[in-house]
């Protein structure tokens, strides 16, 4: 089984992400292909197969060389047969993507939800560093979620665990999700979720810098962060108004865990110390004594690699 290499494979709404990945957890090789929405996504696993076809012809091995694959999907998995209860962005309802896959491959397929995985891999490989309690929260589009509870990804009842990014944080005036709820996190810690704030701010502020560069080169999360460390006021508020509620949000989910890691990734956390200093200010006065002396809020350090390495991690423990 040591020369064996899992598939690791982090299916997103625009790129599909695989990778080999030995027993120890390295990457022999890695590549992505576009993610094909065509006719409610009927292609994908088709094109996952041939893909992982062309890229052993290219590297000269045999099917034989691969012992099983791992795939997280974005939404929620019936992780009692590997379907997909529903991924609005993929066109899927239902989808039974482990049969699928199995078919088109002719290897033992395991699903996860993408943010579960991401966090399997923080703690196998990443920041996690070995630790079996633990969070991962991933600052993207969207705002995703994974938790470790003893070494196992909490899946709940029916799929929905660790929907982070889903938590309510503004009861009463809140912006409409995705989700059909109002004033969950995604809307105010993804980076959409900046962008709309900071746009709101400069409505209010139109002669401040931040206004005066959103001008001139196009207004994002990026920019937000960047003129927020230099001390801009108006960027300033609206990234302290985010950490503010990520801050809260993280302190009772520790409150309620009490893990060792709080970890975050996502595009949004490329902000790096600083967001953090400022996660952190809004994160202790609300924790439990007993649960501070615990817990540390670290960086992910997988980047883009943390959803194939948690896939390939499931792929070699559950099959």
């Amino acid at each position: 089984m040591e020369n064996k290499w899992y598939v690791g494979v982090d299916l997103g709404g625009t790129t599909i992400k695989m990778a080999f990945v030995n027993v120890y957890g390295e990457i022999i090789h890695k590549w992505e292909i576009p993610t094909n929405i065509n006719e409610n996504g009927k292609y994908i696993t088709t094109d996952i197969a041939k893909s992982i076809d062309r890229k052993l012809s290219e590297l000269a091995e045999s099917k034989s060389k691969l012992h099983a694959i791992g795939i997280g999907a974005p939404g929620p998995v019936n992780s009692a047969n590997g379907s997909i209860y529903e991924a609005v962005n993929l066109g899927w309802s239902d989808y039974p993507l482990k049969d699928r896959l199995e078919v088109e491959t002719g290897l033992p397929v395991i699903v996860d939800n993408d943010a579960n995985l991401a966090a399997v891999g923080e703690m196998w490989k990443g920041a996690g560093d070995g630790s079996k309690e633990l969070i991962c929260v991933t600052l993207g589009t969207g705002v995703g979620g994974g938790i470790i509870s003893n070494g196992e990804v909490v899946v709940g009842v029916n799929g929905a665990g660790g929907e982070i990014g889903h938590i309510t944080v503004e009861p009463t005036n809140g912006y409409q999700c995705n989700c059909g709820k109002k004033g969950c996190l995604e809307t105010i810690a993804s980076a959409t979720g900046i962008v709309r704030l900071a746009k709101e701010a400069i409505a209010k502020n139109g002669d401040s810098e931040l206004a005066i560069r959103a001008e001139q080169e196009g207004l994002s999360a990026k920019l937000v962060f960047d003129l927020a460390k230099e001390g801009e006021p108006i960027a300033s508020s609206v990234i302290d108004y985010i950490s503010s509620q990520l801050g809260l949000t993280l302190a009772n989910l520790a409150n309620a865990l009490n893990p060792e890691k709080i970890i975050l990734g996502g595009g949004v956390s490329k902000a790096g110390e600083h967001l953090v200093q400022s996660i952190t200010s809004h994160f202790l006065p609300y924790l439990f004594p007993r649960a501070q002396k615990g817990v540390k809020l670290e960086l992910a350090t997988l980047g883009n690699d943390a959803g194939v390495i948690g896939a390939a991690y499931i792929a070699k423990t559950k099959i």
